[in-house]
């Protein structure tokens, strides 16, 4: 399809000279003058077919587009103009001017304006230095990989993507162009990051056998009626919506309130649940310092509420991770519903809320038993812990006695999450959450989501990537075909 400038067509908008550059990979292409089209910052290195990030001065401030500005979007844009290090240079939302999205524009006035991701791109790369992507789970990957593509550096929410491939191929992308890239699990720069390494360098944490990990706050389909049998129907489109975009990759469904405003975490087709919105607040440091890696079998031994659209009220997920570099096995169970709580060990103390914790999502009541967190078993010592940044302690048994004069010190945090990016951006810091780090914690949650999903014990090799038992659940890695329209993002 061509433009009547002559030019290809990406999806719905024209697709600029410098797009050619994802041509390279099968050759062909003629070299463009890269720094000219992205200034000094970004270069493509011929050689090595990647982007090289040159590091800025100290003074200079990082131009910033958001994508996503409204309810968690907005929060993300904020944190980042808070910084004190960046130009809010661009907005970007599907719903520009609905009321959640107004505070915003009208505190970056002079921040251009756009509904649709890539014709931001398109006007405005060679005046952005790096994008901050606080949309729908779904949508991360094609506004990740168009970015990627670019050589724009790339903070996205967590989980990266909704699909176990997409998550791959936003992994092998960041490699292949050599971009900086941040996952939003922002408790990954605060005390408990510092503390968990600390602590496994040690040999405080130690043998670790088993975890319990808990989120059993209300969420937004316990409501629901799990006996549904077909998605919502169409309602009217909010005036100021641009449903296809917002749609991007994802197959059509009509419009429905219940799909915006965060209601899309509901939905298999749009979400992750519980387990992909708070999984990486809760289990990211276990994940990295343990090295645990992907699971060789995920087992949903609860499932109330099960039904084929929206996400169960509630679920108790195993994980079984093997042995790993001379550590032991490790079973984590995952357990989310207002009633569905882990077993306490003796000792454990019930923790007060942390407000530096936020609730679940947006405006949603906070009703639980017992906050977010986790608990920790090695083979001498039991660790409570909460979620994001707050710190483990121990549980009292006859091991632990000796123990708390010869825990380190921990060093603190020189930068939090945001700060961590942008700092790596000018090449002052590396990111904690890259997307090497980052990808296969979030491929974890979409194992899990896949077992929710068809409740169903699932066997995977850890080696091929696959699913050995299940031929659907195996197919579920990939996802169904993009929208048509929005193939060329799994090709970049």
């Amino acid at each position: 399809m061509e433009s009547n400038s002559g030019n290809k067509i990406l999806g719905n908008f024209p697709r600029r000279e410098f797009l050619k550059k994802s041509l390279f990979a099968i050759g062909g292409a003629t070299l463009l003058p890269y720094d000219k089209i992205f200034g000094s910052k970004r270069i493509w290195d011929e050689k090595t077919q990647s982007f090289s990030n040159i590091s800025t001065s100290a003074n200079e401030k990082v131009r910033l587009a958001s994508i996503g500005i409204g309810h968690r979007g907005g929060e993300i844009l904020n944190d980042f103009y808070n910084t004190g290090l960046v130009d809010i240079v661009a907005l970007c939302d599907v719903d520009m001017g609905g009321e959640h999205t107004l505070e915003n524009m009208n505190k970056f006035p002079n921040a251009a304006r756009f509904k649709d991701f890539r014709k931001m791109f398109d006007k405005m790369a060679d005046k952005i230095d790096a994008v901050s992507v606080g949309t729908p789970d779904f949508s991360h990957f094609p506004i990740t990989m168009l970015a990627l593509s670019l050589g724009i550096p790339v903070y996205v929410e967590k989980p990266m993507a909704r699909t176990f491939n997409e998550v791959e191929l936003m992994m092998a992308a960041a490699k292949k162009y050599n971009v900086v890239t941040q996952m939003g699990n922002q408790g990954h720069s605060g005390a408990n990051y510092f503390q968990f390494k600390a602590w496994k360098e040690a040999g405080i944490i130690k043998d670790v056998t088993a975890i319990s990990a808990h989120m059993n706050n209300s969420r937004r389909w316990h409501s629901f009626d799990p006996r549904i049998t077909s998605m919502p129907p169409k309602e009217s489109l909010p005036e100021n919506m641009d449903w296809d975009v917002w749609l991007n990759t994802a197959q059509f469904h009509e419009y429905n309130k219940d799909y915006h405003h965060g209601q899309w975490r509901c939905w298999y087709d749009f979400g992750m649940g519980a387990l992909g919105d708070w999984g990486a607040h809760i289990l990211d440091t276990a994940h990295e310092f343990l090295d645990l890696g992907l699971p060789t079998e995920i087992n949903p031994t609860f499932l109330e509420g099960h039904n084929s659209f929206f996400f169960p009220f509630s679920s108790t997920l195993e994980f079984k991770f093997p042995e790993r570099n001379n550590m032991p096995a490790v079973d984590i169970t995952w357990y989310d519903g207002l009633d569905n709580i882990p077993p306490l060990p003796a000792g454990y103390v019930m923790p007060e809320r942390d407000p530096n914790i936020p609730p679940p999502s947006n405006n949603e009541p906070v009703k639980t038993k017992i906050p977010p967190g986790k608990i920790i078993y090695s083979k001498d010592l039991i660790f409570q812990g909460r979620s994001h940044s707050t710190t483990l302690t121990l549980v009292p048994n006859e091991n632990s006695k000796d123990i708390e004069s010869k825990l380190p010190v921990v060093p603190e945090s020189p930068s939090n999450h945001f700060e961590n990016f942008i700092r790596s951006v000018k090449g002052e810091e590396k990111t904690r959450s890259p997307f090497e780090i980052a990808g296969p914690l979030s491929q974890v949650f979409c194992l899990g989501v896949t077992a929710q999903r068809l409740s169903s014990k699932l066997e995977f090799d850890r080696e091929t990537k696959q699913i050995t038992n299940n031929k659907f659940a195996n197919e579920l890695l990939i996802g169904e075909p993009p929208r048509k329209g929005w193939e060329e993002f799994y090709k970049l």
